[in-house]
């Protein structure tokens, strides 16, 4: 089994959890609603789930091993921090264009 496609969609409110994901395997069969959580000992995955009871949710669908679980994992992680890198340079160009929009201001009042 291959994982052929990660998506990620970043939560940008308060909380643990920090982004929704969909992984396709095989480009045949997709998992939505991967959740990455930021807990006490780092961040994790948490597979698709739903409500049983008072409080109990059960996986829809799960890795029956921990290899598996560790390649979803991995390939998740790897694509979330990519999210991250992108935002951040994002964020930079944006600071940079401020400074240039700041400096040249500065010129013409000058």
């Amino acid at each position: 089994m291959k994982i052929t496609d990660v998506r990620i969609r970043k939560t940008y409110e308060e909380g643990k959890m920090k982004a929704i994901v969909s992984v396709t395997f095989n480009d045949q069969f997709v998992v939505h609603d991967i959740k990455v959580i930021d807990g006490e000992n780092g961040l994790f995955i948490a597979m698709p789930s739903r409500k049983i009871g008072e409080g109990e949710f059960r996986d829809i669908a799960h890795p029956i091993n921990r290899e598996t679980r560790e390649m979803i994992q991995e390939a998740v992680f790897t694509e979330y921090e990519k999210e991250l890198e992108e935002e951040a340079e994002d964020v930079d160009l944006e600071e940079d264009d401020l400074e240039e929009v700041e400096h040249s201001e500065i010129e013409y009042l000058d």
